[in-house]
């Protein structure tokens, strides 16, 4: 149980970070400061906020989940991301610095044209709602999971996610991107540092002969070749080694080199080359974070034994490291650890808010809207933008309560319908100079439509082989659905074709 000292940290965090965001974030007198930092943000710092937008509650709570049921081959992606992120750095981030843009899809405007750049900028903010929701709401097990458990059934996730993402709007809405860069590095620390803390607090709790245990269950596996399997079970197998990496490049590419959630950080560096460090050490970082929660989630697996989280009266294997912080740890380290929790969503949640608003007024209401906006009003606007964009947050939180599954499989399968067709999109771009607007939009509009019917309708069973069958919730019974990685290296080599 919570003690009253975890309920002081918790809330100390809580006030604090919306003060300190505040105090940090400078004065703006221009969408240029509020959205990009004045373009004057230290590489470093950029970099521990990529960390922090991209990995949030989804690695704290979900990731020990990968390997509590699972294994350590989950860390054959970050090959991948660490790939991809050297491709972006070489090849993208140099058109995003000439010529100063404010977003990544000023890019698509100036090659195809301003429809072309609002139809990305529309399916980023959707991608962005429904991905961040997931995350939004992953921050909220592990508080309903205390509150139940204190006897408050009261306590619902709306009002969890409502009071996270109230907090977050504070300080994003007043210190635009300032605030949330240096917010996310110190987020980062704490989140890091709970994990750090719990690992190190479980290796003097878990038997002595945990190490040999974990290896007599194949928990310590870190690479799956899949010799000697199909080719159907390499495309039905999330993390077989060349699927992983593929897959694990492919999206790096996309989500770091087309998603403006992230290229918005990058512009906020001094230049091209402290862009590229960022980008690039940033990966390496991805892979030291999921390393430790991979970890974590080993260390749960031997506290308790091995049995399922059905057996420990849970739901499912997201709320096994919750389970833990309120029954494992002494007073304050709790409230510690789920103040990290706490971070790991704000950090993500505050970095969408900032570049959903930012979107929307240079690829959406400056492009179409007609009318010119002086800096002071193109600041306003801005502001009630985030605030806006806070408020449709909690209501995309709120579709997935009922979800049971791992949620950061959820979260990264959800960009992925997307991801595929924007990167197709600047590749086309950038790599022929024949197509037109049109041409673009249809493709990438078709590529959106091609991947939904694949992860969703294509199946397959090891008795029964390929089916193929729409839909639209589960899968059929028997049958498995291709993963993630191999749907993003599908829907690359289909916008090459194209």
């Amino acid at each position: 149980m919570l003690t009253p000292l975890d309920f002081i940290v918790i809330g100390t965090y809580l006030v604090g970070i919306a003060a300190f965001g505040v105090l940090t974030s400078g004065k703006q007198t221009s969408t240029t400061d509020y959205f990009l930092g004045g373009r004057d943000l230290p590489w470093w710092a950029v970099s521990f906020s990529v960390v922090a937008t991209e990995t949030s509650t989804l690695t704290v709570i979900g990731v020990p989940a990968v390997t509590y049921g699972g294994s350590f081959t989950f860390l054959q992606i970050t090959i991948g991301y660490i790939i991809g992120r050297v491709i972006v750095a070489a090849f993208f981030l140099p058109r995003y610095f000439k010529g100063s843009m404010s977003t990544a899809y000023e890019f698509l405007g100036q090659r195809f044209g301003d429809a072309m750049r609002a139809t990305a900028a529309g399916t980023f903010m959707i991608t962005r709602l429904l991905a961040d929701g997931v995350r939004l709401f992953a921050t909220a097990i592990p508080l309903r999971v205390i509150a139940v458990s204190m006897g408050y059934d009261e306590v619902s996730y709306g009002l969890i996610i409502a009071v996270i993402a109230i907090i977050t709007v504070a300080y994003t809405l007043v210190g635009g991107i300032r605030a949330v860069v240096w917010m996310d590095a110190i987020q980062m620390g704490l989140y890091v540092g709970g994990g750090i803390v719990a690992a190190i607090l479980l290796l003097g709790d878990v038997p002595t002969t945990w190490w040999a245990d974990a290896g007599e269950a194949g928990k310590l596996a870190l690479f799956d070749f899949g010799f000697g399997e199909s080719l159907s079970a390499w495309l039905t197998t999330p993390y077989v080694f060349w699927t992983a990496v593929l897959g694990g490049g492919i999206f790096a590419m996309a989500s770091h080199g087309t998603d403006h959630l992230i290229v918005q950080r990058l512009l906020t560096c001094r230049d091209e080359a402290d862009a590229k460090k960022a980008l690039i050490a940033s990966g390496f970082l991805v892979m030291l974070q999921f390393a430790l929660f991979l970890f974590v989630g080993l260390l749960l697996w031997a506290h308790y034994g091995g049995v399922s989280p059905a057996d420990l009266g849970l739901a499912n294997g997201n709320e096994i490291f919750p389970r833990y912080l309120i029954e494992g740890l002494p007073p304050g380290l709790s409230g510690l650890i789920l103040a990290g929790i706490i971070a790991a969503a704000m950090s993500t949640l505050s970095s969408s808010l900032n570049s959903l608003a930012s979107s929307s007024l240079f690829d959406l209401y400056e492009r179409l809207g007609g009318r010119p906006l002086s800096q002071e009003q193109s600041l306003r606007l801005s502001r009630v933008l985030t605030l806006v964009w806070g408020l449709v947050f909690i209501g995309s939180a709120l579709l997935f309560t009922d979800y049971t599954g791992p949620v950061v499989e959820l979260g990264l399968s959800i960009a992925s319908f997307t991801y595929g067709g924007l990167l197709g999109i600047f590749l086309l771009g950038l790599l022929n100079a024949r197509p037109n607007q049109q041409d673009g939009i249809i493709a990438f509009l078709v590529s959106i439509v091609l991947l939904f019917v694949i992860v969703k309708g294509v199946w397959y069973s090891p008795a029964d082989g390929w089916m193929l069958q729409l839909m639209m919730s589960g899968s059929p019974e028997g049958y498995s659905p291709i993963g993630w990685p191999v749907c993003n290296l599908r829907r690359f080599i289909s916008r090459n074709r194209k």
